[in-house]
């Protein structure tokens, strides 16, 4: 800052902030090269993760490579992504994922136009974004922490805890980057490991695309603080009955829909090319 300016220097708790506050998951990224040394910046912020006892669970697969992309997104979309599509489809409408709110007569016509990624979204495949991190896990590390990890009930959290504070490290590195990223969700890992040559006994946890966002950011929607803390013990008159989450997701899928329909949100000149 030059002497004498009146300007207040954001705190390093403000840069934080604000990187937290504008990161959204961005589901339509431009094909454009991002520079390598974004890459290496975003893997050294994930390499510094907390884990268990410092067990370190982590190991990131870069594919840049458009045929290995391309192959990973049709496993992908063959396996998680048809699964999710038919679960979902026995939930009421109004509470289904909003990616699988779908109302025509032929359901499997349906899938197919979200398996080709059309139906109106104007999404671009993920595979089509410059560069795909595929987080693995290597169960074995989590011997480094306390037996008590492994007990009942516990479902080796101390793994996923720390391959979720690890993705969790990347997606905030990201957005400081001022890139934007997506995340998929992994359910079925097999398909996905013979396409990768991933081992056995390691976990395909998480896949992240990124580059440049082809979309404007929307707000984000969070639950209000006072909502959500309690002071020494707990409100109950905060506290939530069956009736009173089903009531939450109904208006919070009201709240988050614009997120999976992008016509409106494109960035000018952004978009399919008009023939």
């Amino acid at each position: 800052m030059p002497d004498g300016s009146k300007t207040k220097p954001e705190s390093d708790y403000d840069v934080l902030y604000r990187i937290m506050t504008t990161r959204m998951s961005v589901r339509r990224i431009k094909p454009d090269p991002i520079p390598e040394e974004y890459v290496e910046k975003i893997l050294e912020a994930g390499r510094w993760a907390m884990s268990g006892a410092n067990g370190q669970p982590w190991e990131y697969l870069v594919i840049k490579d458009p045929e290995k992309k391309k192959a990973l997104y049709d496993a992908f979309q063959d396996t998680n992504q048809e699964f999710c599509f038919w679960m979902e489809q026995m939930r009421p409408f109004e509470l289904r994922h909003p990616a699988f709110q779908v109302k025509g007569d032929d359901l499997k016509d349906e899938w197919q136009k979200i398996r080709n990624s059309t139906g109106g979204q104007q999404r671009r495949p993920w595979h089509e974004a410059p560069v795909v991190i595929v987080v693995l896990g290597d169960g074995r590390r989590q011997w480094a922490t306390v037996n008590a990890a492994f007990t009942f009930g516990r479902h080796a959290s101390h793994f996923t805890d720390g391959l979720a504070n690890t993705c969790t490290h990347m997606q905030l590195a990201i957005a400081s980057l001022g890139l934007g990223s997506h995340w998929g969700t992994v359910h079925v890992q097999e398909p996905l490991k013979r396409v990768l040559g991933v081992p056995d006994l390691i976990d395909v946890y998480l896949i992240i695309s990124i580059g440049y966002a082809d979309i404007e950011r929307k707000p984000g929607v969070r639950r209000e603080l006072k909502e959500i803390v309690h002071h020494d013990s707990y409100d109950m008159s905060k506290y939530m009955s069956n009736e009173d989450i089903i009531d939450y997701l109904y208006k919070l899928r009201g709240k988050t829909m614009f997120r999976y329909h992008l016509k409106d949100s494109l960035l000018p000149g952004g978009g399919e090319k008009k023939s």
